[in-house]
């Protein structure tokens, strides 16, 4: 095993609660070196201000002249095992939240330069710009007040899939390849279902900029017995389920879920405010169809709600929902579509905070060490320190901690 490059390290961390932490969510580490230096990045990431460099966590734990390399090839080169610290965070979460959803988010890392492992060329449609990026598909647990990342896959171009060389040089596995960002959802999920200790709950996602994903990610999640709540484009393909819609043009019964929705809007029940981020507007409704999904084989056997609200005098509708959660009261869904936008927030608050995009190794390894120590400070912010990591691990902490790091 590759030795760290700084062997004088502390017995133990300043503050015991991180050290504690520490040892828990990186108990597998066989090392105890490599366990002080996990408590190490987890505590810089959650003290360091600004842009989390390995430098500028080194420099503000005051832990010596060569602890940033120490922590470059903790974080890099070190070869261990990041799965289990992500299972431990995964019950941690579960011991500690009322989990409502699973919920599939999508972090999109800007990189300079194109040796950095998976990085690719990507449009993102929210800036209408095409970004040298890359791309992590991640897994929440969701509670109505914290989104805690368990579970991460870094997603591979082609590019990445076929060049030998690049895979050799960012030491990526021969088992990982090519696949869609649902595929990486699917087994993201499949990997941490053996592991938790609850009743399954919805998963919840967004599809809606890619025509077909949703229908794909809903099939695939009923045929395991997980319910799921999926965003999904206007155009995606539909076929009303126990009722006859009259639709000019669409002779064969297939219609787009926007228009469905569309044309049943002044059915729609009124909205109430529970689950509504701001609460809905005077005379806003809620709009719900049961659809069968068309495929190559027919239609799917299962059938699914579609819902959207429709705010009055507005052109059609908002964003289409596709759900497998036919028989509860339609607004009993609302909490998990704002699951995920409880995501969205969570993964900018790690991007900005907790230095999601700050690493700067180049390989697979590297990758998915840094997004577990990054995962596991923003867990203990909203688990342990009750979201005040910051004061909990302030400026006395990190004092002890560079007199017993000092070379």
């Amino acid at each position: 095993m590759t030795e760290l490059q700084d062997h004088r390290l502390p017995e133990l961390i300043a503050d015991t609660s991180i050290s504690s932490y520490a040892e828990t969510v990186f108990g597998h580490l066989r090392r105890a070196d490599q366990r002080r230096w996990a408590a190490a990045y987890v505590l810089g990431l959650l003290t360091t201000p600004g842009r989390k460099s390995v430098r500028r966590l080194a420099a503000q734990l005051h832990a010596g002249p060569t602890a940033a390399q120490s922590l470059h090839q903790f974080a890099n080169a070190s070869p261990w095992d990041w799965e289990p610290a992500r299972r431990e965070l995964l019950r941690l979460t579960e011991s500690r939240l009322q989990v409502r959803a699973w919920t599939i988010g999508v972090a999109v890392l800007p990189k300079r330069g194109s040796h950095s492992c998976g990085v690719h060329q990507r449009f993102e449609r929210s800036t209408g710009r095409t970004v040298n990026c890359q791309m992590g598909i991640g897994l929440f647990l969701s509670s109505d007040t914290a989104h805690v990342p368990v579970d991460w896959r870094l997603r591979l171009s082609k590019e990445w899939h076929e060049d030998e060389e690049l895979r050799a040089r960012t030491r990526i596995p021969e088992t990982v390849r090519h696949c869609s960002a649902a595929e990486h959802a699917l087994d993201l999920v499949d990997s941490l279902a053996p592991f938790s200790r609850r009743e399954p709950v919805p998963v919840v996602a967004d599809t809606s900029h890619h025509p077909t994903s949703g229908a794909h990610l809903a099939t695939e999640l009923t045929a395991r017995g997980r319910d799921c709540v999926i965003a999904v484009p206007h155009g995606l393909r539909v076929v009303p389920e126990g009722q006859r819609v009259v639709a000019p043009g669409s002779p064969d019964g297939v219609l787009t879920a926007g228009r469905l929705l569309q044309l049943l809007a002044p059915k729609g029940a009124v909205a109430t405010a529970a689950g509504l981020r701001h609460g809905p507007q005077r005379g806003d409704r809620l709009v719900s169809a049961l659809v069968r999904l068309p495929g190559r084989r027919g239609v799917s056997p299962g059938v699914y709600r579609l819902f959207a609200r429709r705010r009055p005098g507005a052109q059609g509708v908002g964003r289409v929902w596709l759900t497998s959660l036919v028989r509860p009261p339609l607004h009993d869904l609302l909490p998990l579509v704002q699951a995920q936008s409880g995501t969205v927030a969570a993964l900018a608050d790690l991007t900005e905070n907790y230095g999601l995009r700050d690493f700067e190794g180049r390989s697979y390894p590297g990758w998915h060490h840094h997004m577990t120590l990054a995962s596991a400070a923003y867990a203990y912010h909203r688990l342990i320190a009750g979201g005040r990591a910051a004061g909990a691990v302030g400026p006395g902490s990190q004092l002890a901690w560079s007199k017993s790091m000092a070379l």
